[in-house]
């Protein structure tokens, strides 16, 4: 049974203020994202409406503001895009069942409760796909602001057309673009707070466009039908469904990173705690909800959460509320849009992939990390010019692979050989140098510490390469917290090849998930038991004056180590 969000009266003024001053940014914002994504204004209005009002009854941050944005946008008209060149006929509608099933993945990311792990992506290439994103909205903006429809194919088809869109550019558009954008970028923060620019540039543009110029000569939204659309369930073959899956996945993940760091930001303004794994659900079931009423996909929207904070807003009232004023339009003031200029639309659309952009870590990004600035520049590049999944998948793979390394290296001194003569940290006791320098060459003493990642196996294997010419092993566990599988198995081949040469093995402090690892894999068998100990300095005395090898054992290491083997 599903559990609604925090709503409550407790805070019935602020909540009311904030879903309406929410409702007044996300007028805009919809329409500019519905005209963006290419399947209309009124797409972007029945996904605010539809994701605002499921993602507040359901999710896990009573103060998130749910709404189409810019990320989701872009994806989404890429899928668009897709879809109509491979099923002219159908594409728009499967692209609507992508939304579908992206919050399908949602809400199952919810149920699995992989909330904690959504967002657990390096910062850099977080950083990279986002800005990337926001490039791409700016460029799909370029043709609209001069007063030209985006030519279709997306970034690559933008730039290749630019001379004409320049040589065919309309001086009016240009005018309502030019002053959209400096409504958006000059309005002094304090008037900003009591009117949004948004809504001040739309309106404003939107006014001049009708008094000053031309309604005929100026491209224009036109009349958004009036009331909801009505539910539809999708239809496809098999191969269908096949091709919208990934998108869906990339769709939802997305969705999932998006509405979680907002979250996080909802958290630091309200000091309180969002659920991550509800949250996920809610904006599963808006997401789906949307999709078959055929509106744009969404996230949890920053200027819109902020905003509704700040005016006062402290319980997923405000969400309904927004929902409600935006559903009010809808039914029954749609008429009003169709005046509304796509120059000023695109304009608002620019602003916000401006914003989108990581401006703040990319002019540090070279001076943090050389490495990490290349994988940020290199995500961007190919999020804009290639594909986002090629962008994301490669960043991925390529920072953990750093990442692993770094981590490898650090741990180096976690794998150490000891002897009297490199004991540098005095991790001997005296009686123990005593015991060493009776026999150096007799004795080897590895002691692993700490968390044994895969990479670390490198560096036991490197250490079992100095075992020849030495008739016992100790290996010290004691400090293991955790036995990584190809860390036991590089201890596990130490192990048998010493086995297999007659010598000794004498296993120190191995408990817990590290004795569990070894067990499962069959060491316990051939070490004998008495050589499982649990202090260091015992092991030493046995290794030094005695403790002869069990042939039985060196038998059946070596049966187990050929069937390992096979």
């Amino acid at each position: 049974m599903l559990i609604f969000n925090e709503i409550n009266t407790r805070n019935l003024r602020g909540d009311i203020l904030g879903g309406m001053t929410a409702a007044v940014i996300a007028l805009p914002m919809a329409l500019a994202f519905g005209v963006a994504s290419g399947a209309g204004a009124e797409v972007g209005l029945y996904g605010a409406i539809m994701v605002g009002l499921f993602a507040a009854l359901f999710g896990g941050s009573p103060t998130l503001i749910s709404e189409p944005t810019g990320p989701m946008t872009v994806v989404f008209t890429a899928v668009i895009a897709k879809l109509i060149a491979t099923n002219p006929e159908n594409g728009m509608a499967m692209a609507f069942t992508v939304v579908v099933l992206a919050g399908i993945f949602q809400i199952i990311f919810g149920l699995l409760r992989l909330g904690k792990y959504v967002t657990l992506m390096p910062y850099s290439v977080v950083s990279g796909f986002m800005s990337g994103i926001g490039i791409i909205l700016i460029i799909l903006q370029i043709g609209p602001l001069l007063g030209q429809p985006t030519p279709s194919g997306g970034v690559l088809s933008v730039l290749e057309n630019l001379g004409n869109l320049i040589s065919d550019m309309k001086l009016s558009e240009i005018m309502l673009g030019g002053i959209t954008l400096a409504i958006l970028f000059l309005t002094p923060t304090r008037l900003a707070r009591v009117l949004p620019p948004p809504l001040m540039a739309l309106v404003v543009g939107t006014l001049l466009s009708v008094m000053f110029l031309s309604i005929d000569d100026i491209r224009r939204i036109g009349e958004i039908p009036s009331g909801l659309p009505s539910f539809q369930m999708p239809v496809f073959s098999i191969a269908e469904w096949q091709l919208m899956l990934v998108d869906a996945i990339v769709l939802g993940m997305l969705g999932s990173i998006d509405a979680l760091l907002t979250s996080v930001i909802a958290d630091s303004l309200t000091r309180t705690q969002h659920k991550s794994d509800k949250e996920l659900i809610g904006q599963g079931i808006g997401n789906m909800a949307s999709g078959f009423f055929g509106g744009l996909p969404g996230a949890g929207a920053t200027m819109g959460t902020v905003v509704n904070i700040q005016t006062g807003a402290r319980s997923a009232l405000s969400g309904l509320v927004r929902a409600g004023i935006l559903l009010v339009i809808v039914l029954w003031a749609s008429g009003l849009t169709a005046f509304i200029p796509l120059a000023v639309l695109a304009g608002i659309a620019f602003k916000v992939g401006v914003n989108i952009i990581d401006w703040n870590f990319l002019k540090r990004a070279h001076r943090l990390s050389a490495k990490g600035a290349v994988i940020t520049y290199g995500v961007i590049l190919l999020t804009v010019f290639v594909d986002l999944i090629v962008a994301v998948g490669l960043g991925l793979f390529i920072a953990n692979v750093m990442t692993i390394t770094r981590l490898s290296e650090f741990q180096e001194d976690d794998v150490k050989a000891i002897s009297p003569s490199n004991d540098v940290d005095n991790e001997l006791t005296a009686y123990e140098k005593d015991l060493m320098e009776s026999d150096p060459d007799k004795v080897f003493l590895l002691r692993l510490k700490g968390t044994m990642i895969f990479g670390v196996s490198r560096a036991i294997s490197r250490r079992n390469s100095s075992l020849h010419g030495c008739d016992s092993l100790i290996m010290d566990l004691t400090q293991v917290k955790h036995l990584g599988v190809s860390s036991a198995l590089a201890v596990e081949e130490a192990i048998r090849d010493m086995l297999q040469a007659g010598k000794n093995v004498y296993i120190v402090g191995a408990n817990g998930q590290p004795l569990d690892r070894l067990t499962k894999l069959g060491v316990k068998r051939c070490v004998p038991d008495k050589n499982w100990l649990d202090n260091r300095r015992v092991a030493l005395e046995k290794a030094i004056y005695g403790g002869e090898q069990n042939a039985d054992a060196t038998v059946e290491a070596d049966a187990d180590s050929g069937q390992h083997q096979s």
